[in-house]
């Protein structure tokens, strides 16, 4: 199958994983999403999502979408109502993130036929994710039950796909995935102002290459979960 066959739904999942990692734009003001998309694209990063808390985020959206086309697929996270899901996909969205179970945004997405990542942290909220016909599921805060609990939920779910949002940085990011996760996603990790005052936006180019870059090694020493 090429990519020109493959469905919106098999070419964002396959991007999330063959990366490992998707990060994400989150400003308090509207500024040059363009600028940020960039820098993820050139640090190797093939999805990237911006929060709908973040002002502008159609726009940008929009923009990024247009300017990239199908090399960049964007997604809107924190996205917790059908209305800004349908906004979200009718102005180039190609995923839709949120930070809980929210049935009615999985159905719209799934209407479109546009993936959906639902947040989820207990058996039973990923269980139920998974249920209503979500694509992946986010697991947040991932700090909060470590590496460690991605085997506990793979051991529950085998067939899950698990993504840790939170506290994932480049100390233990290897770790999440030897314990089962197929990718990991965050905000402030590739977002560090202070960094990026001291260094400019290169910085962020860097951040996503050297999470890939970890995430690459920790899947040539993969062993298999209990």
């Amino acid at each position: 199958m090429n990519k020109s066959e493959k469905s919106l739904k098999e070419l964002v999942v396959e991007n999330t994983k063959n990366t490992g990692v998707i990060p994400c734009i989150k400003l308090e003001k509207k500024g040059d999403f363009l600028a940020y998309a960039d820098a993820m694209y050139k640090g190797g990063a093939r999805i990237i999502e911006i929060t709908s808390t973040t002002p502008g985020v159609i726009e940008a959206i929009e923009a990024i979408s247009d300017e990239y086309k199908d090399k960049l697929y964007v997604a809107a996270g924190t996205v917790l109502d059908p209305t800004t899901t349908r906004e979200v996909i009718l102005h180039g969205g190609s995923l839709i993130v949120n930070p809980c179970v929210i049935p009615e945004v999985v159905d719209i997405a799934n209407r479109y036929q546009v993936p959906i990542f639902t947040g989820a942290f207990t058996p039973t909220e990923v269980f139920n994710a998974m249920k209503i016909g979500s694509t992946m599921v986010k697991i947040a805060p991932g700090s909060w039950g470590g590496p460690k609990y991605m085997t506990y939920l793979k051991m529950l779910f085998p067939n899950v796909d698990l993504m840790p949002s939170g506290g994932i940085n480049t100390e233990n990011v290897a770790d999440f995935i030897k314990c089962g996760a197929c990718a990991v996603s965050g905000a402030r990790t590739f977002m560090n102002r202070e960094r990026i005052a001291e260094e400019g936006i290169g910085w962020v180019t860097k951040q996503v290459s050297k999470f890939i870059e970890i995430i690459k090694e920790a899947r040539k020493d993969l062993s298999e979960l209990p």
